[in-house]
């Protein structure tokens, strides 16, 4: 992981707030969904975050090629290990569902109904970002919780910029491969809307599917 770089740590601190006022104006005016999250049809960012549980230091690699300065000196997607959070190994493997929520915003509550679901659906990949926060309240409420899901953290909240983050929680669908599949979920729903949207997923993720091999 990179190591913390001046591009972000003049905000530190600060981040977190401004993700939570966004939130609240955007409740407040009902902002359009297709204002927060990557659009439908596009590819997520790429990005490598330290696991909350882990012990790796760094701030998020959004790096999309080599030496690219503040953004990370490798590529996002190169890097890997049992400590990282790595999107792009995530949709090698299946669809995935990424739930970005700042622990301070009150929204954890989206980790135990991700941690409900997975076991209904098993060929796709679950994960959660944290916005900065402290990580020791984070490790704290992964073992509460007895998470089985990856948690990564945003330390420095470059992951949060990439996705658009409007809303605490917010919920991105993609298919494998990594095109996003549907806008995303905002604080507004309910488990039962967003078992209904895992569920569309993985219909739209084996339909795709198909399509490809056919003749």
């Amino acid at each position: 992981m990179k190591a913390s770089s001046p591009r972000y740590g003049r905000y530190a601190g600060l981040a977190g707030a401004v993700v939570l006022a966004l939130a609240a104006i955007y409740l407040l005016f009902l902002r359009p969904a297709d204002l927060s999250g990557i659009p439908p049809g596009n590819r997520v960012a790429p990005f490598a975050v330290p696991l909350v549980l882990g012990s790796l230091q760094g701030d998020a690699d959004i790096a999309t090629r080599a030496d690219q300065g503040g953004a990370g000196s490798v590529p996002a997607c190169a890097e890997r290990g049992a400590q990282i959070l790595n999107v792009c190994q995530l949709y090698e493997q299946g669809p995935v569902v990424l739930a970005l929520f700042v622990d301070a915003g009150g929204c954890t509550r989206i980790l135990d109904e991700l941690q409900q679901l997975a076991p209904s659906f098993p060929t796709v990949r679950f994960a959660a970002v944290a916005i900065e926060g402290d990580r020791a309240a984070l490790r704290r409420l992964v073992r509460t919780q007895r998470l089985t899901l990856p948690v990564g953290l945003d330390s420095d909240g470059a992951v949060g910029s990439l996705y658009k983050v409007l809303s605490c929680p917010q919920v991105d669908f993609a298919y494998p491969g990594g095109v996003v599949q549907s806008p995303a979920l905002l604080a507004t729903s309910s488990p039962a809307t967003l078992r209904a949207r895992v569920s569309a997923l993985v219909a739209a993720s084996q339909a795709r599917a198909r399509g490809a091999q056919a003749p």
